[in-house]
């Protein structure tokens, strides 16, 4: 199931994270604290006002709001011990121990390090003392002109002066006018070294470190690398001056050997090490450690990640990176510029109002904001670095002009930013060597890789007739070895369409293999064919080699399943055809047949003869585009719950479940003779695909409530709001192969087959008269409707026979105390006639009794605290996106004593409930008996009403009248007003559900002979 994810920062690293962890189907909702104008309300992610510095309550939060992982940004929690308190605390974290940071947060200690492990570094010595601290710059024989604050400055710590003179100044500053705080209470002198400096980084899970492509900041504020040091003004990755020589060198030498020595000293080091290195004559030497992302290198490593972050880091976590090892875009490179405060990194003026991000936006530029926030509706500045503007492109030239291009586009007053990102590497480039194939983006030397690790997979498919060698300009089969006599030769090409994006989204590739094969082969059969040997066509704008692995491994397991070789394949890389990332397929399967046993039997076909149909395995391959629109059109994602009969399943899972190969199973028999024709249920649904095997003057007519529709059909069917014609016309609805045969063999047939798959009989050929439809399905939308079918049903005169019980909605209860009015709506869903389930039950507190309650029903529950929430509206999105995870329909409030947003109001206008004790419109608001009581009315009761913006404003539903007693207090008439409560609660919620009423455009009651909209 889809997991909260929540980030500690508030930087422009820190919406990158966001960003980057968004995209994981895995995850749910990104929640930033506290984050800033970009992080607020963006899609899944949003920002949050917990405190992270006190770490009791973060991990309360994390408990209450189901936080299945934090991701901490900064350098300063880390050091402070958050990652050990809340691990402490049962929270699961990503980021190194307070111990681990040491590396970071004590540049003492890390130089210790250094030299207690043997990794190369500057020349260096520490000092408490400044006079002790300019003596050692005077007379050191090397240029000791490097002075550090040993502890956390916020990454401008360091100073690098031109002479002695400034280096002894910078020690007084840091020592003496506690430019850095405390931070500077001791002082790190070390060498000058000289060469290209680069910023390495990788994960590591305590043992195994995985390299990111290394990059190169700007830490100057100006062009030219002048003016005063910063966070950062820019950055670019990959950096053209680490070769893979010095990259391998770099990981062996500094990385691995770094996370070596501190779990010898047992100090496991798990996150993000990040190595500021310096490229010298003598090799690379280490300048510095962080230990997690840098900003703004953060801000274009990410965006070169191909791998799933989220699996990545939860791989890390667990230990296992090995298994999960990140793979990075090659032929990519990624420039980000920031553009800053007027005045940083000295004071500045905060509140000025950005404009032309949606420009950038258009321009295909990512904005990473850090110094951000919302007033007014406006975006505006709040601190130094304001943002960043990443540009990714073919190669590094190419995105600095489309990152400047951004740059310019995004204005605020007094903004200031360098023009000169990656001038260095530029520089670099434009000396270096002459084009080669690979610089256009085509590696060949992948594509060998590739051939090499699928040859052995390919052979495995050799069967009679052919030995599969893979490398050969074309691929032979003997017939005569696989014992044809008087042979016909059947052959079929397909795709798997637009079920590729559905698996690229999931970055789920092992079953796109199968879904090829069995398209291929599922057709061929339709002639009687025995698959003999396929081929397969992958197309690429860069091939990812792991992936194409994983693919072409499918379709030889598929190919094994079927009985045919893999002969052979083509696998193109094709820059610029394709987005980063997607991927095509082709495949093209070849079949033989004995003349005789050839179908379809057109001549053999009569009236009266039985229609089997043969069991799906899910969608198969077809209609993904409708699918797609679906998803895009509803508030789910491929990472949401799947319907109930699928369990702990995701859509995605449900929707990539492979197509099933029919050929060794149906193949004898089909060649037994009995059956006349076979239809492979593709492209064009029920009603296309049967046809195709039909004489002219035969039609069928099918009964679908004879046959088992998975629920995944009903669910297209009710979020698409789709036709009954086109649910027959798009999808195979549970049938992936139809089979014609004489009514005194179907038994035969039928119990064949049903030792391989489940199959049914499901209709009858019926004469057809031109201009009518050859294919008449009854009860398809009634049947789709219901929750589970029959395994049989009899052909013939009971084809109408109903098979299921209808599908319950999915009802979310809010409540705030005792849950009464709960305990009546879960009285009321045990009734078997009941319309309702209950997916999930919120309280906005902990502890109370309708928890209890709903536990004890086993009902799933979540607290989300409205207290540890910054706005209501931010409250209200996290109710609304629990409510979407548990698919619900529609939301009763049951003593919930919040006043639910406007947004969250429209969003379930017609699907939300309330329970008022008034007989509405009368006795508005709190305090309704007392109002009662004090107004002399005789009667009064409770009102069941629509939701709308203006409270207990709603149409009604339901009211139902309580007298008013002599003597009555505010308890007694509260007691029976409660009891009719629980009566006219669950019948309003019977009339909604079952469909008797509805809430019509003009936010009037509709009853069921009523249009609705």
């Amino acid at each position: 199931m889809a997991e909260r994810v929540l980030i500690i920062g508030s930087g422009g690293r820190e919406h990158a994270l966001a960003w980057k962890l968004a995209q994981s189907p895995h995850v749910l909702q990104v929640l930033v604290a506290p984050g800033n104008a970009g992080t607020a309300e963006c899609g899944k992610i949003s920002n949050s006002a917990v405190s992270v510095s006190n770490h009791t309550i973060l991990a309360q939060y994390c408990k209450d709001h189901n936080i299945g992982l934090v991701v901490v940004g900064p350098e300063a929690p880390l050091a402070a011990g958050i990652i050990d308190d809340l691990t402490a605390a049962g929270v699961r974290c990503f980021g190194p121990s307070a111990k681990a940071t040491q590396l970071e947060s004590s540049k003492h200690f890390a130089k210790d390090f250094l030299d207690r492990h043997d990794i190369p570094t500057a020349r260096w010595k520490a000092f408490t003392d400044p006079k002790e601290a300019c003596s050692y710059i005077q007379h050191a024989d090397f240029p000791a002109l490097v002075v550090k604050a040993s502890g956390l400055a916020a990454g401008k710590g360091v100073i690098v002066a031109a002479d002695i003179g400034e280096a002894c100044k910078a020690v007084h500053d840091i020592m003496q006018e506690k430019t850095f705080g405390s931070a500077g209470e001791t002082v790190i002198v070390e060498e000058l070294l000289e060469g290209e400096e680069v910023s390495c980084l990788c994960f590591s899970d305590g043992v195994v470190v995985a390299c990111m492509p290394p990059a190169q900041d700007h830490k100057r504020l100006l062009d030219g690398d002048q003016g005063p040091n910063t966070g950062g003004m820019g950055a670019y990755c990959p950096a053209p001056q680490v070769s893979k020589k010095h990259l391998q060198m770099i990981k062996e030498n500094v990385l691995q050997k770094t996370v070596d020595g501190m779990r010898q000293e047992g100090i496991p080091y798990v996150g993000i090490l990040y190595a500021g290195l310096m490229l010298t004559r003598d090799g690379p030497k280490v300048l510095e450690f962080n230990c997690r992302f840098g900003d703004p290198e953060c801000q274009v490593i990410l965006p070169l990640l191909s791998s799933d972050v989220y699996e990545v880091v939860q791989a890390t976590v667990d230990g296992k990176l090995s298994r999960a090892m990140p793979s990075w875009m090659e032929s990519r490179a990624a420039v980000t510029v920031v553009l800053a405060s007027g005045g940083y990194p000295g004071s500045y003026q905060k509140g000025h109002v950005i404009t032309g991000l949606s420009l950038a936006k258009d321009m295909g530029l990512q904005v990473f904001h850090a110094g951000t926030a919302l007033k007014d509706g406006n975006v505006v500045t709040n601190g130094g670095r304001v943002l960043t503007v990443t540009a990714v492109s073919k190669d590094l030239i190419s995105a600095v002009k489309e990152a400047n291009k951004g740059v310019e586009t995004v204005q605020f007053q007094d903004a200031i930013y360098r023009k000169d990102i990656a001038h260095r590497a530029i520089a670099f480039i434009k000396h270096s060597r002459g084009l080669t194939y690979k610089d256009s983006g085509v590696d060949i030397a992948a594509g060998n890789a590739l051939v090499r690790s699928i040859k052995p997979l390919a052979a495995a498919t050799s069967r009679p007739g052919c030995n599969v060698d893979l490398g050969g300009f074309a691929g032979t089969f003997d017939l005569k070895a696989a014992g044809y006599t008087d042979p016909i030769l059947v052959s079929g090409t397909d795709g798997v369409g637009t079920k590729l994006k559905v698996a690229q989204m999931c970055n789920k590739h092992d079953t796109l293999g199968q879904d090829l094969v069995a398209m291929c082969v599922n057709d061929i059969l339709a002639q009687g064919a025995e698959p003999l040997f396929f081929l397969d066509y992958f197309a690429c704008g860069k091939l990812d080699v792991g992936v194409a692995q994983t693919v072409i491994a499918g379709i030889a397991e598929a190919c094994r399943m079927a009985g045919c070789a893999l002969l052979g394949g083509e696998t193109a890389e094709m820059p610029g055809m394709y987005s980063p990332g997607e991927y095509d397929l082709a495949g093209f399967a070849v079949g033989a047949v004995e003349r005789e046993q050839m179908l379809p039997k057109l001549e053999r076909i009569t009236s009266g003869d039985t229609v089997i149909g043969v069991a799906s395995s899910g969608l198969h391959s077809n209609g993904f585009s409708l699918v797609r629109t679906i998803l895009e059109k509803s508030s789910l994602q491929c990472s949401s719950p799947a319907p109930s009969s699928y369990g702990s399943q995701t859509l995605g899972e449900v929707l990539l479940e492979p197509t099933r190969i029919y050929a060794k199973a149906l193949l004898p028999i089909l060649h037994l003779g009995h059956v006349k024709a076979y239809a492979h249920i593709t492209g064009g649904g029920l009603l296309e695909n049967i046809p195709r095997v039909l004489p002219e003057k035969l039609g069928v007519t099918l009964d679908a409530s004879c046959w088992k529709i998975p629920e995944i059909f009903s669910w297209l069917q009710r979020h698409g709001a789709l036709s009954e014609e086109e649910m027959a016309r798009t999808f195979n609805c549970g049938l992936g192969a139809v089979l014609i045969v004489a009514e005194e063999k179907a038994e035969n047939v039928l119990q064949s087959v049903k030792r391989h798959y489940e199959a049914w009989p499901i209709g009858k050929v019926v004469p057809h008269k031109t201009g009518t439809e050859k294919v008449v399905i009854k009860n398809l939308m009634k049947t789709l409707h219901l929750n589970q079918q029959s395994d049989q049903c009899a052909v013939g005169d009971g084809l109408s026979q109903e098979c299921a019980q209808t599908r319950k909605m999915r009802v979310g209860v809010l409540i705030s105390g005792t849950g009464t009015n709960l305990q009546a709506i879960i009285e009321h869903t045990k009734d078997p006639a009941s319309c309702v389930e209950i997916a999930i039950v919120i309280s906005n507190k902990t502890g109370v009794e309708g928890l209890t309650k709903a536990t004890r029903a086993g009902i799933p529950t979540r607290v989300i605290d409205h207290k540890l929430y910054g706005s209501r509206s931010e409250f209200d999105s996290t109710v609304d996106q629990v409510l979407q995870e548990f698919a619900v329909e529609m939301v009763c409030l049951a003593g919930f004593m919040r006043i639910l947003s406007g947004p969250f109001v429209k969003k379930w206008n017609g699907k939300l409930l309330n329970i008022h004790p008034s007989l509405l419109p009368s006795f508005k608001g709190v305090n309704s008996h007392k109002q009662v009581l004090q107004a002399g009315v005789r009667v009064t009761g409770c009102s069941v009403h629509f939701v709308a913006e203006e409270v207990d404003a709603g149409a009604i539903i339901v009211q139902k009248v309580v007298p008013v007693l002599v003597g009555d207090s505010e308890e007694s008439l509260c007691e029976r007003v409660k009891e009719a409560e629980h009566v006219a609660y669950p019948a309003a919620l019977h009339l909604v559900a079952s469909g008797e009423i509805c809430l019509g455009e003009d936010g009037k009651i509709r009853w069921k002979e009523q249009k609705c909209n």
